[in-house]
């Protein structure tokens, strides 16, 4: 019952976990390479109508694109580290760099014109930021067969090695390395 439960969790948070990490992406280019909040100091009301606008929908249409063209390259890295339980905060970091970098070479334009992807601090640090927020929501228990806590057996046994601090050396320091 137990790994049914956690193979439903898995179903449940790894999306959410993809979520979140096009949400953190797309606020930093959002946020950073487009200014976003330079839009909304404008002295005239129309002209800070017009900015609200043109934020809503270009919002919508960054995260459209990135949910539709990130998920596959990210895909390789979120499978890798459910398979085999890697729980590190770098690796999905790198994962989200890696996607961010790959995945902006969609974007590329292909007259020359200055876009988005033209920068590379930008993708970083996007991709930095998607990978950082995977983590937080799914990334930090990832894997099917290996348990994030310890069942009630292995605590009453105390065999929950993995988990618990290596034995104090005795006094002295001539004990054991």
């Amino acid at each position: 019952m137990d790994d049914l439960a956690r193979l439903l969790l898995r179903f449940l948070l790894v999306p959410l976990g993809y979520l979140a990490a096009v949400v953190a992406g797309a606020c930093v280019i959002l946020i950073g390479e487009w200014r976003i909040g330079t839009l909304f100091t404008a002295a005239d009301p129309g002209a800070q109508a017009m900015g609200v606008m043109v934020a809503i929908i270009t919002t919508v249409t960054v995260l459209v694109l990135l949910l539709s063209l990130m998920w596959l390259v990210a895909a390789v890295g979120i499978l890798f580290s459910e398979a085999f339980a890697v729980r590190s905060w770098i690796f999905h970091a790198g994962n989200g760099v890696v996607s961010a970098w790959i995945g902006a070479q969609f974007f590329a334009p292909s007259d020359g014109s200055a876009l988005v992807t033209s920068d590379p601090f930008y993708v970083v640090a996007a991709g930095l930021a998607a990978g950082l927020a995977y983590w937080l929501v799914a990334g930090s228990s990832a894997g099917f067969y290996k348990p994030i806590l310890p069942s009630a057996a292995q605590r009453a046994t105390g065999s929950a090695a993995p988990y618990s601090l290596p034995p104090p050396r005795p006094p002295g320091g001539d004990g054991p390395r």
